[in-house]
C-alpha cells in the first residue's frame, strides 16, 4: 500500500519560512509529476508547485519567487521551501504524486501564518 507522509508545517509569522517534506512509502514506481497543492478554508484546492520527472517546474504567479519546490527521485520525496510567508498562505497543505496508473494524495501539514 502506497502512503505519502507530509511533514514540516507549523504556525509562523509573516515574513518567516518553512520546508515542507513529503515521502512516498510502498509499492510506487516511476513518479512523473510530484507536486503541493493547498486549501484553505472555505476554499477550493489550489496547485502550488509541480515538478515533472524531467525537472520542469510550475508555480503560480501568488507564491513565485517566494516558494521553491524540489524532489529527490532515489528517495521519492519532494519538498518545498517556502519563504517570505504571508497570511494569506495559510492553508493545508497537500503533496501529490502521480505514477503512469495512479494519483496519489498526502494527508495534509496544516500551515499557519500570523500577521
Amino acid at each position: 500500500q502506497v502512503r505519502l507522509v507530509e511533514s514540516g508545517g507549523g504556525l509562523v509569522q509573516a515574513g518567516g519560512s518553512l520546508r515542507l517534506s513529503c515521502a512516498a512509502s510502498g509499492p510506487i514506481f516511476r513518479i512523473n509529476d510530484m507536486g503541493w497543492y493547498r486549501q484553505a478554508p472555505g476554499k477550493q484546492r489550489e496547485l502550488v508547485a509541480t515538478i515533472t520527472s524531467g525537472g520542469t517546474i510550475n508555480y503560480p504567479d501568488s507564491v513565485k519567487g517566494r516558494f521553491t519546490i524540489s524532489r529527490d527521485n532515489a528517495k521519492n520525496t519532494v519538498h518545498l521551501q517556502m519563504s517570505s510567508l504571508k497570511p494569506e498562505d495559510t492553508a493545508v497543505y497537500y503533496c501529490n504524486m502521480i505514477t503512469r496508473s495512479r494519483d496519489y494524495w498526502g494527508q495534509g501539514t496544516q500551515v499557519t501564518v500570523s500577521s
